[in-house]
């Protein structure tokens, strides 16, 4: 195929050279009747490339196939199978995944650091978790995602199970050993969903941690917005062999997504793939070389350290993704909430994902030595200032064996049965009927397990370090239950 063109972007240049007008939604006319002052800031460009895919962008029978054509193009391009398009985030297509691969049956094996639309498709399929653990480093507090052992040992126990389905990278950027996990599944004829939604540039760089299709899995969900060049929202799941039936893949995300999906979403995946084929590892390449410079940059900056090797040592992960700069500020005697909220509050500087002592800088291809230049001021300002911030609040870390508990609900009967709000203090031994999920929607004290009795950490640590509120649960159900209500998520 053409890895020159883009279909759907070239049909958009075309609608607005023909001077198409659509009497169909929205309904705005390309921002003919759109408010002056939301023009002002949106611009009139946004608003003018806002028109339909079907009946606008292409005619009422989609026989120009726009859509279809960048989708098998994008699959050529990263070597799947199969690649399809969605405009409601990776959310959506990891839903879609799970029901294709279980038809709403049986168990599914998953990794208990996966992102909080994993629950939402056990919560709509009605399918039974089993937890795999993660590599939890004690010393760290960091979950990375479960080790090909541990992937093996959940198979022997629950060798019924539909599939399994791991996050990777997680949010740190660590990743898994996605080959040999998708060398356990195979050998029992059973897919692996990988989600990869911080992977999306993968495919184009041999320096980067493997593409999850080129180490064998059979689905793969990655964000194109995350490290790609699309917009919010912008999501590709791609497919390869024959574990799992393509035709009910689309359907089931088709019974899942709008029926309004945004073109210039669709668009803007379209021009990044064209992009990415013809620039990307010379794009890469100065993104890797920048970010090896930060890093070494802010390791001279006194009182932040920034992590790599104990990332990637025995039982951490088996790789990561150097455009994830980690950096642990605890030294500045402050905490990653007050160091985050100190930038954005003093310098204008947003991070993602931060923690009791850690806070993220994520670079992409758009980065420059002025944007690093930015944040290495604003890193400086921040030494300076931390020494007038008060003591950060105490956060208690418990041990990973005390984050584990039973879950003795589907995650589906929790959502759904009768629930009741209760104080703090006397949620311990109740099950928790709604998910728990800070840090960027993924969290280790996932909301299908039971809560901790009394005297067990499990409360005190999510209580730990912010405010009091009321805690939701199941009704108790004494008969089945002694313990309290019963829940899973």
């Amino acid at each position: 195929m053409d890895q020159s063109k883009a279909p759907i972007l070239d049909a958009l240049a075309d609608y607005h050279r023909m001077d198409r007008y659509g009497f169909t939604p929205p309904g705005h006319r390309q921002g003919r009747g759109a408010d002056a002052r939301a023009l002002e800031v949106l611009g009139a460009d946004t608003f003018r490339s806002d028109v339909l895919s079907t009946a606008g962008l292409d005619d009422r029978k989609s026989s120009n196939g726009y859509l279809s054509t960048a989708e098998q193009l994008m699959a050529e391009a990263v070597g799947a199978d199969k690649a399809f398009f969605s405009t409601c985030g990776s959310s959506l297509s990891v839903k879609a995944s799970i029901l294709a691969v279980t038809q709403g049956k049986g168990d599914l094996l998953i990794g208990r650091d996966a992102h909080k639309s994993v629950v939402a498709g056990l919560i709509l399929s009605g399918l039974e978790p089993r937890w795999i653990n993660p590599r939890y480093d004690s010393e760290l507090h960091i979950a990375h995602p479960p080790s090909p052992e541990e992937v093996e040992k959940m198979w022997q126990r629950y060798p019924d199970a539909r599939a399994a389905l791991i996050t990777s990278p997680t949010p740190y950027g660590t990743c898994a050993d996605i080959q040999k996990i998708a060398e356990i599944c195979h050998a029992r004829g059973k897919p692996l969903i990988i989600d990869e939604a911080w992977g999306a540039h993968l495919p184009f760089h041999d320096k980067l941690p493997t593409w999850a299709m080129d180490a064998g899995a059979d689905i793969c969900v990655v964000s194109v917005h995350k490290m790609g060049m699309g917009f919010e929202q912008g999501s590709i799941y791609h497919l390869q062999g024959d574990l799992v039936d393509s035709t009910r893949l689309s359907q089931c995300a088709d019974l899942l997504s709008t029926t309004s999906a945004n073109v210039m979403i669709y668009a803007a995946i379209d021009g990044w793939r064209r992009q990415m084929v013809h620039d990307g590892k010379e794009l890469l390449d100065k993104a890797l070389q920048l970010a090896d410079g930060l890093r070494q940059d802010i390791e001279q900056l006194q009182g932040i350290h920034v992590l790599g090797p104990e990332l990637i040592r025995v039982e951490a992960s088996h790789d990561l993704d150097p455009l994830h700069v980690l950096m642990d500020v605890s030294e500045l005697g402050i905490s990653g909430y007050q160091a985050a909220d100190w930038l954005r509050a003093n310098c204008r500087l947003d991070v993602g994902l931060n923690d009791h002592r850690r806070i993220e800088a994520t670079l992409s291809q758009s980065d420059d030595e002025e944007t690093t230049g930015r944040l290495l001021d604003g890193l400086r300002q921040l030494i300076d200032a931390a020494q007038d911030m008060p003591e950060p609040k105490k956060v208690r870390l418990p041990e990973w064996k005390d984050l584990e508990a039973d879950a003795v609900m589907l995650p589906r009967d929790a959502f759904f049965g009768p629930v009741e709000n209760v104080p703090f203090d006397e949620a311990a031994g109740r099950i928790s009927a709604e998910q728990i999920t800070p840090l960027s929607a993924r969290d280790p004290c996932r909301a299908a397990w039971r809560t901790h009795q009394p005297g067990r950490p499990g409360l005190p640590s999510l209580r730990s370090g912010g405010r009091d509120g009321p805690a939701r649960s199941c009704r108790s159900k004494p008969a089945n239950h002694p313990g309290g209500g019963a829940a899973a998520g």
